[in-house]
């Protein structure tokens, strides 16, 4: 059984350039090889990367599950398996896999994951595969060294060599290829596995000077002074993040000094995480990314070194480009910057404005989520305006997809037409803390500009809000007049969207007047509109990487139609007065299930 992912890239219409990446990669691969092996480590390696148990156990019962597929192979070295799509084999030449296997540890995890890596070396080590292209490599090296005990434990001093000959092999290649990495997370995986593997194998010190000045410009490049990167997703930046502290214990481990940048860059991108993760400590989902492996965040920070910055009148508005509120057990985090532009728009999401919501350690308001490994078409969807909690006019989205384009080494649809003008003011007062912002994306097609305004009372229970269209210019009138004029007088129908996390139970009271929404910790959330839209509760699904199939769910919607030039709709969400202030929330969050 398998349900298909993204295709690979049609080659008959790939770019040159692409094209000879791919090839030199090649040729790399082939020419790494001719060099003498890695004699052992220089100290004794200690794992750093954190697994799931979970899938651990799945993997071990023969369950493939990656990029969206599910093969069920027990008793299969997974490299002989057919792979159904292109991201499926990307997900295993990258060696995740290995760090779930050590989360689980026994014989058989060990029997299992040294199976697997061994048939690795003997197809692919010599050059050969996919798995040959800069990050790839990188991933897979800091994962080999980083449970190499795990791997090496019981093996006979034969597989031992082939072991360190395969990763001086890759050391090599990367330390030929990784200027061909695309800027970004690629670039950092290159670079940072280049370091890992110089510091810990024994004739291989040379190259880490190179990678360390190189891993530093890339610092200076790539992290702008918030400590944000130009794709705005939160969970890559933690990934970048977790990359860049593992270079700098390992240079520390050497006794080493990690070069300013380096530092400079950890320092600025500690706070930015924080800013960007829920009260319930996981990460905000927006531009295609996750919430984040559970306690990867906390040990990333713990390891960093940064010390937590006590909050201030002076600090920024945004963090990245996203704005949040915070009182007792509540959360609010929204997007309230102009998308990623050009290739780092590869993954971006039409969500300006768009808000998530937890209360305590429950996701309530959410967005739908990234379907990148449930296939194009669900990857599609999830981009769209609809797909998230904001408010989109029927049939448009605040940015449009369809500008094809070379991003990171793959032929993506980036994003385009979208907001150029993202304005917000952050406030607070005796009665809570303001958000006010707006974005110019409807203004080319209907004139309309959108205003949303968020308060969060100071016990954090309750969130009133109004979201507005408005055509404010003599221009703006002018094209709100054609859209009339098409539509017949009509005006436009337009749709605020609360996507409920799968966990929320909803019900309609008070005769469709208002929709109580129950979370496992007990606490109930009601929501009311101040009557100017129609309130409905209809089916949506949230896109978690790592499942099988999306999750249903549902969502509030708010109906309304602009047929003036300012149109508002106000409503609230707040907890039902028996609902106590603190609770004692033990319910436990399962990991991911097989479906």
């Amino acid at each position: 059984m398998a349900l298909t992912g993204t295709a690979g890239p049609d080659t008959a219409t790939e770019p040159f350039r692409m094209k000879r990446r791919r090839w030199m990669n090649r040729v790399h691969a082939r020419f790494a090889g001719w060099g003498a092996a890695a004699a052992a480590f220089t100290s004794q390696p200690e794992p750093k990367t954190i697994g799931s148990f979970a899938r651990g156990r799945q993997l071990i019962a023969g369950n493939l599950l990656f990029a969206g597929s599910l093969l069920e192979r027990p008793g299969e070295v997974i490299w002989d398996v057919d792979m159904p799509t292109r991201r499926f084999e990307t997900a295993l030449q990258g060696f995740h896999w290995l760090d779930d296997l050590a989360a689980v540890g026994d014989r058989a995890a060990r029997d299992t994951a040294q199976d697997w890596t061994w048939a690795w070396i003997e197809r692919y080590g010599r050059g050969t595969g996919p798995g040959w292209t800069p990050d790839l490599t990188g991933r897979r090296l800091i994962r080999w060294i980083n449970h190499a005990i795990f791997l090496l434990n019981g093996r006979v001093p034969a597989d031992g060599q082939l072991y360190f000959r395969a990763l001086a092999a890759q050391t090599r290649f990367l330390a030929r290829r990784w200027k061909a990495a695309a800027p970004g997370l690629p670039r950092f995986e290159a670079l940072v596995g280049l370091v890992y593997s110089g510091l810990a194998l024994q004739g291989m010190d040379k190259h880490v000077a190179p990678a360390v000045a190189a891993l530093a410009v890339e610092c200076d490049a790539q992290i702008d002074a918030e400590g944000g990167i130009p794709t705005r997703n939160p969970e890559e930046l933690l990934e970048v993040f977790t990359l860049l502290v593992w270079a700098s214990e390992a240079l520390r481990d050497a006794d080493m000094h990690p070069p300013m940048a380096l530092m400079g860059a950890i320092e600025r991108i500690a706070p930015t995480l924080r800013a960007l993760r829920h009260a319930d400590g996981g990460l905000a989902r927006f531009h295609g990314g996750e919430r984040g492996l559970d306690g990867r965040l906390d040990h990333a920070l713990g390891n960093s070194g940064t010390r937590v910055r006590t909050a201030s009148s002076a600090a920024p508005d945004r963090t990245m480009g996203f704005a949040r509120l915070s009182a007792g057990r509540t959360s609010v985090v929204m997007d309230a910057a102009v998308p990623p532009q050009g290739p780092a728009s590869a993954n971006a999401h039409a969500s300006t404005l768009a808000i998530e919501v937890t209360s305590g350690r429950r996701p309530l308001i959410v967005n739908c989520g990234s379907g990148a490994s449930f296939g194009e078409d669900w990857r599609r969807a999830g981009r769209a305006t609809a797909s998230h909690s904001a408010l989109s006019l029927v049939g448009y989205s605040s940015a449009r997809f369809g500008l094809r384009g070379n991003a990171r080494g793959e032929i993506a649809e980036m994003l385009e037409d979208g907001p150029s003008d993202v304005r917000l003011e952050k406030s607070g007062g005796v009665d809570g803390a303001h958000l006010l912002a707006g974005h110019d994306g409807y203004v080319a097609t209907h004139g309309l500009t959108h205003l949303r305004r968020l308060t969060l009372s100071p016990d954090g229970r309750s969130l009133t809000g109004q979201d507005t269209l408005s055509a404010f210019s003599e221009d703006d009138r002018a094209a709100f007049d054609a859209m009339m004029t098409r539509t017949r007088l009509k005006g436009a129908e337009f749709a605020v969207r609360f996507h409920l996390h799968p966990d929320v139970a909803p019900e309609v009271d008070l005769g469709g007047t208002a929709i109580s929404l129950g979370l496992k910790s007990s606490e109930v959330w009601i929501m009311r509109c101040d009557g100017s839209a129609r309130m409905t509760l209809e089916p949506s699904v949230y896109l978690e990487a790592g499942r099988l199939k999306p999750r249903a769910c549902q969502q509030i919607v708010l109906r309304a139609r602009v047929a003036d030039y300012a149109r508002q709709i106000g409503w609230t969400l707040a907890k039902a007065q028996d609902t106590p202030q603190g609770v004692r929330d033990y319910g436990r969050i399962d990991e991911l299930p097989l479906d």
